[in-house]
């Protein structure tokens, strides 16, 4: 490849498949190369608890996306998500002494400053993304370079994790023979990827729902309000299907897929499907509503929890962009229509296009890899920008948007 072309590589390891995206950011653009796909194993409840296996499963996708770049991997950018990632509000005060003029590393050092968080012992600082400035007591201050004060208040989001969650996939990452760039909590990767700063300054929010976790960001005028995690995900519609029917984990699966969907309504409920039965008795029918109801129990529970964590911010009438959604749990057909159903806003789903990422491929325009191109895009813009790792993570946050 040429000397001035470096990789970028998105690894999303999930616990259901382990999906990794090569790119090349050539001249400030970032250009697709390959992917790849793995089963994922040693994973429960979204908790790392076999690092060699989910070692090797990094491996098989990192190679298989190899193979097709002709490149060799030797860093990645990591998706992170989970119950125990969480969102909270900082505040960072500098005081000058006297009035002068506010620079650059004066609102990187308030930030830093609302940085600086007592966490519990077994917790980590993920982001530090700011929201606004104020200068002696006015407030709203996005970027106030040239502003006059003497005393600098940096409001932002800080996201922290649990060390030892946070370790064990770093750890299973480097046993995968790899470097480990930078972790991400996932919806703000997808962000990047399915996003524009106009969208984000109207109001909107990506939930990332994966098979062991849901979670959720919102912004607003630009600035991330909320980062939390949703306590239902796309296994439990799965679970509800295999015990209200009584087949087993594989075929509710397929049941779910196949002629599921999350709002009753849109499919002609009326219609019989076959559901299967254990060796040696006969297949049994069942009315298509009746999965449907199941499936439209759950994704409804999932959607008021989701308007609690709006509420919760302000923003239950201000996504003005609506909400989108990205992850497997996308894909169940009807979970639009049921997000604007209880959220009373517009949804869609979560897609990478060529505007994002150059020569993106057709089949992977899909909520299933948003995550994946957005790590991708967020290693690219750290190689641009080269920020302080963890400590300028405010700054970082000002410098990406």
């Amino acid at each position: 490849m040429a000397s001035k072309t470096q990789l970028v590589v998105g690894l999303d390891a999930g616990s259901s498949r382990t999906r990794c995206v090569i790119c090349a950011l050539e001249g400030g653009f970032i250009r697709y190369l390959s992917h790849g796909l793995a089963p994922a194993a040693g994973w429960a409840k979204g908790r790392v608890t076999d690092q060699d296996a989910v070692a090797e499963s990094i491996r098989a996708a990192v190679t298989d996306a190899e193979r097709g770049a002709q490149v060799s991997v030797e860093a990645v950018t990591v998706g992170i998500g989970g119950t125990h990632v969480h969102g909270a509000q900082s505040r960072g005060l500098y005081e000058f002494g006297r009035p002068r003029e506010v620079d650059a590393a004066d609102m990187a050092y308030a930030v830093e400053l609302a940085s600086e968080v007592r966490l519990e012992r077994d917790r980590i600082v993920l982001h530090v993304e700011p929201q606004d400035f104020t200068l002696d007591g006015r407030a709203g201050y996005r970027k106030p370079h040239n502003g006059v004060c003497s005393r600098l208040e940096a409001n932002a989001h800080v996201i922290s994790a649990s060390f030892q969650e946070h370790q064990a996939i770093v750890a299973a990452v480097h046993l995968a023979h790899l470097a480990v760039e930078e972790t991400v909590f996932e919806p703000l990767a997808a962000a990047y990827a399915c996003l524009t700063q106009e969208i984000r300054a109207r109001g909107v929010a990506i939930l990332d729902m994966g098979h062991d976790s849901t979670d959720l960001v919102v912004y607003d005028g630009e600035a991330l309000l909320l980062a939390s995690s949703i306590p239902i995900w796309a296994d439990h519609f799965t679970r509800d299907v295999a015990s209200v029917f009584k087949v087993t984990y594989e075929d509710a699966e397929c049941l779910k897929q196949q002629y599921g969907c999350a709002l009753l309504g849109l499919t002609a409920d009326s219609s019989l499907i076959e559901v299967p039965s254990p060796e040696g008795r006969p297949p049994r029918e069942a009315h298509r509503s009746e999965l449907n109801e199941i499936l439209e129990a759950r994704a409804e529970e999932l959607f008021h929890y989701v308007r609690a964590e709006l509420q919760r911010v302000g923003m239950e009438r201000s996504l003005l962009e609506g909400i989108v959604l990205c992850g497997g749990g996308a894909l169940l057909n009807g979970m639009c229509d049921m997000a604007e159903r209880v959220l009373n806003c517009q949804a869609r789903n979560g897609l990478t296009t060529q505007n994002d990422i150059g020569e993106w491929p057709e089949e992977l325009k899909s909520p299933l890899w948003t995550s994946a191109a957005g790590l991708a895009m967020y290693s690219g813009k750290l190689k641009l920008h080269r920020p302080p790792r963890r400590r300028a993570g405010g700054l970082m946050g000002l410098v990406l948007r």
